[in-house]
């Protein structure tokens, strides 16, 4: 029997395309998949010249198109039933989306209402999506969520504390163009937190638990752990991000870094659509509902503390990460894996995300709902590399309120021996 670490799996739209100016194939590819588009975007984004661009090249190749430029932050549910009336009254057959990953993320919904009805709590969770969803373009303007690549859509519901998911290989997009000239416009701020974001995903992904590679892993999970292909995506993602997060934030006009983000975005897609995230988002999803923040600023705040916490179980892992970072390799695996936990930390303060929760606006009262919340989100805990439980939750959550990485190291200091894998 071949080893687990033989195993590896991918999902990914049925053509991705990359580079600078080539937001201009879109209308190209859109005239073989439809005739009546539904653009899904945000109302800053429709008064833009690129977006009017893409209309009217659309409408050059043939297609009636509608606009939805309703799209809201963190997708409330009423606002993608709107889009999805848009779409049927406009008898969409296809969707194109053109924004970052809330657009994007609510164009996925959209299509999937279109083609099987009802309303987006049907489908909350992992593979709920009984089919193929109407064919879908997208198009990002941020290096963030990967969204464009991905097979989860979340949004938020009135009627639960946090924000949902919906999981299924159906909602990846069939189409996905990745034109960096479309993140120059990004403020500072925004790429910052989404670039955050990206090297996030690409780290959880890198140190997921890797699981059992039975026949049925790849048909009955969206997310089945890091694996050999997804490994390749996310240390790529790393060094891609580690090297132009930065100077993207400080000179966004540079459109080499802003080249390097956007293929560093897409790439942490690739390798955490299969391999999942950990408990960094699963703490995000409290904090973020309390603390009304962006996620990408509040996955990036706690990643350096879970990165702590875990730390004895993916040395190897982590050291890695530090390498593909840009550190040099010293051969102590335990030394280099600590100097790539205090990379990443570094690397975020110096694009200003915050270093503690307590920055965030959360009250220390709320801790313990936090820690408690945390361990609802159960398809995030089960990935990390170490177990997680109430205590184990609390002591992250007890050292990112006040920034104290030094001391959640010490407590996890066990040997500088990788710890086996439970």
């Amino acid at each position: 029997m071949l080893s687990n670490l033989n195993f590896g799996l991918t999902r990914a739209p049925a053509c991705i395309i990359f580079g600078p100016g080539q937001r201009d194939a879109a209308a190209l590819h859109a005239a073989r998949l439809g005739r009546r588009a539904l653009l899904v975007t945000d109302a800053r984004l429709s008064a833009n010249p690129d977006f009017a661009a893409l209309r009217d090249a659309l409408a050059g190749a043939g297609l009636e198109t509608a606009t939805f430029d309703g799209v809201e932050a963190e997708l409330p549910v009423a606002c993608i039933e709107a889009g999805a009336r848009a779409g049927r009254d406009h008898e969409a057959d296809m969707v194109l989306a053109i924004g970052g990953g809330s657009c994007l993320d609510a164009a996925k919904v959209i299509a999937l209402l279109l083609s099987h009805g009802g309303r987006p709590q049907d489908y909350y969770g992992e593979n709920k999506v009984p089919g193929p969803v109407l064919p879908l373009i997208a198009l990002p303007t941020t290096a963030g969520t990967g969204s464009e690549v991905t097979p989860v859509a979340v949004l938020a519901d009135p009627e639960r504390a946090m924000k949902i998911g919906i999981a299924s290989p159906y909602l990846i997009p069939t189409i996905s163009i990745c034109d960096p000239e479309l993140t120059l416009s990004c403020p500072p701020g925004l790429t910052a937190v989404s670039g955050a974001d990206a090297l996030t995903h690409a780290i959880e992904a890198f140190t997921t638990l890797r699981r059992d590679a039975n026949p049925d892993l790849s048909t009955d999970h969206v997310f089945t752990g890091k694996n050999a292909m997804s490994d390749l995506f996310a240390l790529e993602a790393i060094r891609l991000i580690a090297g132009s997060l930065e100077q993207a934030v400080r000179a966004g006009n540079d459109l080499e870094a802003r080249a390097a983000m956007s293929r560093g975005a897409l790439l942490a897609g690739l390798a955490f659509g299969v391999a999942g995230t950990a408990a960094a988002h699963a703490i995000q999803y409290p904090v973020g509902a309390l603390t009304h923040t962006p996620h990408g600023a509040g996955v990036a705040t706690l990643m350096p503390y879970v990165m702590a916490w875990n730390h004895a179980y993916c040395e190897a892992e982590l050291a890695q990460i530090g390498s593909a970072m840009g550190l040099d390799a010293t051969g102590d695996t335990h030394a280099d894996a600590l100097a790539a936990i205090r990379e990443v930390a570094r690397l975020f303060k110096a694009i200003a995300i915050p270093e503690t929760l307590e920055e965030l606006g959360l009250a220390d009262s709320l801790l313990d709902q936090v820690a408690r919340d945390s361990l609802g989100a159960e398809r995030l805990v089960k990935n990390n590399p170490r177990p997680l439980d109430l205590d184990g939750m609390s002591r992250i959550v007890a050292a990112a309120q006040t920034g104290n990485l030094d001391n959640l190291l010490a407590q996890n200091e066990i040997s500088n021996q990788k710890v086996a894998m439970p």
